[in-house]
């Protein structure tokens, strides 16, 4: 009796949270945060292990094999044994929201883990941020599926695993969350939010259980004046130039490995090669770097000022070798590297023109460089700012690290309108928000609302055998065929022609074909609704043609278009 009670008692409590929206959403951010929380920490961990144990290879001549094996297996992984597309998996993230609802494969949840530590673990130049994002925003994906959420409810879930994922991996739960609602989500809504807001707590927790509550740089006290933050602006100029290029040699090395005849899972081992090869003279390139990080921002980096803009060029070269010929790993990392030389050399070059102790000292303006270079291949301000804030606890120098990061991001902006997730993205019209038109949209086509019952009349036809035609139909406009081959010729609009249809000496001379607009665009099957709809707006139509290989199929009309939208946004939004 009293297990019976029990049951009840559960079963009623569930059915309260079911029925409320923000309370299921709190509930299950909290779970999805947690695990995705124990992915990035396991991912730490095999990091690691793997650095520990590959720590001595590197020095000996055949150690450049190292990093091609380790992508190589990566590749094999992803793409042979697990069936994974190569890469990082945040456009795969953004994809999934902006087209397909959230939905992602459960494997994504771990595929990305087992490849990115081969690759990074093995010295490859990338982080493991990118991985563990796509790990949990898989795990909030099947876990919205297996509880049957909504579509708008699966997204949020999709972004409360993005944030778990990010605040374990750094340790940063701000981040976590101002990165996905920034990155991921792009709208900036209260419903969005606080769920985010649990799973990037609960991904923390989980983190400092297990690893502590420690940030990942530690630096000294920084005194700031008006003359650090005025000195400040010329590292937006060395920060964006270092975005585009680290952003060009992205893409290049992905298009010359494209090219190439080797098999998709050989790829990564060429660019691992390379950046093995760099490393035996450079090992400051290989990994993840965050030991050359601390010396920077402890302004203990003792290479002078020719051997640091060696290693910030042999960095931004091996990061394109390994994520642009197919390795597994983040862009975060590298960036924060690649920015604090940025920073290092700028200070360096400075105090050979101005006195010394105008400015604070180097390890400030490395951090003002990790801020810009994130902000400006990431094209995401308020991402830079906290992440550089709460994985160094640099908050001393907030005042330049906002105006650093806000300036580099509007730069690159400006240079590329797409960061270095969205580029590809855009380029193929792939890239739709939540809530906007182009993606509720998305979800319909053309043949679902084309109205076949509007028959076309021939060409030929005479004005007075039309009008025994209008006499008996409510239409305004008529599809015109030819009747010898079928294809077709234009629209009749029934208000264009009125002066003949009153005039009754005109009915015997004139055939439709004669009074009939050719120039009405027309739409096919596979054309995107968003454009169809465009086309009405700008031509003041209110319907149009579907025509298919020279053959009319149909009216689409607005009305018809607009009552779908309506009941697609309600599906979408469950508003």
């Amino acid at each position: 009796m009293e297990s019976n009670a029990f049951l009840k008692a559960t079963r009623a409590k569930w059915a309260v949270v079911r029925s409320d929206d923000r309370l299921l959403l709190i509930a299950l951010a909290g779970f999805v945060g947690a695990f995705s929380g124990l992915a990035a920490v396991a991912l730490n961990r095999g990091l690691h292990f793997m650095g520990e144990v590959f720590q001595d290879v590197h020095h000996h001549w055949w150690g450049f094999l190292l990093p091609a094996a380790g992508a190589s297996l990566a590749a094999v992984i992803l793409s042979i044994v697990l069936k994974e597309r190569a890469g990082h998996g945040v456009p795969e993230v953004i994809y999934a929201v902006s087209r397909h609802g959230g939905l992602l494969r459960m494997r994504s949840s771990f595929s990305r883990l087992l490849a990115s530590c081969l690759t990074i673990g093995t010295g490859g130049s990338a982080g493991p941020e990118a991985p563990v994002v796509i790990s949990g925003a898989a795990l909030g994906s099947n876990i919205a599926r297996f509880f049957s959420l909504k579509e708008r409810q699966r997204i949020i879930l999709v972004g409360c695993g993005a944030a778990g994922a990010i605040s374990s991996i750094f340790n940063a739960p701000i981040t976590g969350l101002v990165f996905t609602v920034e990155v991921i989500l792009g709208e900036w809504r209260a419903s969005n939010i606080i769920p985010i807001a649990i799973a990037a707590v609960a991904g923390t927790e989980v983190s400092r259980a297990l690893q502590g509550n420690q940030i990942a740089f530690e630096h000294q006290q920084f005194v700031i004046h008006w003359t650090d933050t005025v000195a400040s602006l010329g590292i937006v100029v060395f920060a964006t130039a270092a975005s585009l290029i680290l952003s060009y040699l992205l893409r290049s090395m992905h298009q010359v490995a494209g090219r190439t005849r080797w098999p998709r899972w050989l790829r990564p081992a060429i660019g691992g090669a390379a950046v093995g090869l760099i490393g035996i003279f450079l090992p400051l390139v290989l990994g993840e770097g965050y030991q050359s990080i601390q010396e920077m921002i402890r302004g203990t980096f003792t290479q002078g000022l020719a051997l640091a803009a060696l290693v910030l060029a042999a960095k931004i070269a091996a990061t394109s070798l390994t994520l642009g010929w197919g390795g597994a790993g983040g862009i975060f990392a590298p960036s924060l590297m690649i920015g604090s030389l940025v920073g290092v050399l700028y200070y360096r070059l400075l105090t050979g023109f101005i006195p010394a102790g105008a400015l604070t000292n180097e390890g400030c303006f490395a951090l003002l460089g990790m801020a810009g270079m994130v902000s400006g291949i990431l094209q995401a301000p308020l991402t830079a700012i906290f992440l550089v804030v709460e994985i160094t606890g640099g908050y001393d120098v907030i005042l330049p690290l906002i105006l650093v990061s806000a300036l580099t991001s509007t730069s690159c902006y400006y240079i590329e309108s797409g960061s270095y997730y969205l580029r590809d993205l855009i380029e193929q019209g792939q890239y739709l928000r939540p809530g906007t038109d182009a993606r509720v949209l998305s979800d319909m086509t053309v043949a679902e609302l084309v109205d076949s019952g509007d028959k076309p009349v021939p060409g030929d036809m005479l004005l007075s055998d039309f009008v025994r035609i209008l006499e008996h139909s409510r239409r305004y406009l008529f599809p015109v065929e030819d009747r010898t081959t079928g294809d077709y010729l234009g629209i009749v609009f029934v208000d264009r022609i009125r002066p003949y249809l009153f005039d009754t000496h005109m009915h015997a001379v004139i055939m439709l074909e004669q009074v009939m607009d050719d120039s009405v665009p027309v739409v096919r099957l596979d054309d995107e609704l968003v454009d169809v709809l465009y086309r009405m707006e700008s031509d003041g139509l209110s319907a149009l043609p579907v025509v298919e290989d020279g053959r009319f199929v149909g009216m689409l009309s607005k009305a018809t278009l607009l009552d779908h939208y309506r009941k697609e946004l309600i599906v979408q939004t469950g508003v």
